[in-house]
């Protein structure tokens, strides 16, 4: 009670950053003098869910075509388990396919088991200059680890990662969001130029951990195929309008305000043909824009770190 008090009483100690840049963000100076920075993130996780088969309690029950939970507890949901497959074996090649026909640069947040257990994938994302982003060790929450798991998990996905794609990671997402712990492990573990558990912004910010600076680089559920899943789309062409209005606001906004763009993809939604139809759409309407930078999450941090370094007013 007596930390409520506080923060009822001095709203300036409560430990949440609900004013950002505010009402005059910073011109992040993008290459080109672009009004958007586009990047695109394939999430890779087939193999990595929950499963009985990995000593969990229940099959993963979510992000596929359907909600899944049929299945009593310690069952194998195999119908489930073959939604996800369709990502890893048909959906993620199909992806792979369009970005390189288009030389699209993509990240990829890459759980390290699902690397592990698809060598043919970890082969050519090592082949190619696909920027790799730790998904974590497994496709857990990490809130549902104790602290000491939860490093242990980040120490041995960065170095599985390191062994199956020849480089570690720069970045690290988690699924869905942090622990409390999760940011001050990543800087205590060394080695990440930022992570990307955050919604709460278009631009990345600079945040203090541990007496360090960190930087933090957005990610966005609002232009992510997950929606597919949530029921909110239905067709290639509804995915279509959805990124094509976003886009299309953000570069008119980004005449005197530019933003980065961030959309998620996965396998197992993106990856069917009439999705896979609207994103390619939405692909070539970006590619008719001349201001327009096309980068990966690795460009867009070091971007920051050079034109906004740390220290330089810049704490989101």
């Amino acid at each position: 009670m007596r930390l409520l008090d506080e923060h009822m009483e001095n709203p300036m100690s409560y430990p949440r950053d609900l004013v950002g840049y505010g009402a005059n963000p910073p011109d992040p100076g993008w290459p080109g003098a672009a009004r958007v920075a586009v990047q695109f993130v394939l999430n890779i996780e087939e193999g990595a869910e929950y499963s009985p088969l990995d000593g969990d309690p229940r099959s993963e029950i979510g992000l596929a075509e359907v909600p899944g939970g049929r299945l009593p507890p310690g069952h194998r949901d195999l119908a489930f388990e073959s939604m996800y497959e369709y990502g890893s074996r048909v959906g993620v090649w199909r992806l792979l396919r369009l970005f390189r026909e288009h030389d699209i640069p993509l990240t990829a947040f890459a759980c390290a088991l699902a690397l592990e257990r698809n060598p043919q994938l970890a082969r050519a994302i090592a082949d190619s200059d696909i920027d790799v982003v730790c998904h974590g060790w497994r496709w857990e929450e990490p809130f549902h680890l104790d602290e000491e798991r939860e490093r242990a998990h980040i120490a041995r996905a960065v170095e599985s990662l390191q062994r199956t794609v020849g480089r570690a990671p720069e970045g690290w997402y988690c699924r869905f969001g942090p622990s409390a712990h999760t940011r001050r492990l990543l800087v205590e573990h060394g080695g990440f130029l930022y992570d990307s558990d955050c919604y709460s912004d278009e631009l990345p910010f600079w945040t203090e951990v541990s007496g360090k600076q960190h930087l933090v680089v957005p990610y966005s559920f609002s232009t992510n195929d997950s929606r597919f899943a949530s029921g909110a789309l239905s067709t290639g062409e509804e995915y279509f309008t959805m990124l094509r209005e976003a886009f299309d606001y953000l570069y008119e906004e980004g005449e005197a305000q530019p933003r980065m763009m961030s959309i998620g993809l996965h396998a197992r939604l993106a990856g069917h043909p009439m999705r896979a139809h609207g994103l390619r759409r939405f692909i070539e309407h970006i590619k008719g824009h001349d201001r327009v930078w096309i980068c990966t999450r690795a460009d867009i941090a070091r971007h920051w770190l050079r034109r906004h370094p740390p220290n330089s007013g810049l704490d989101g």
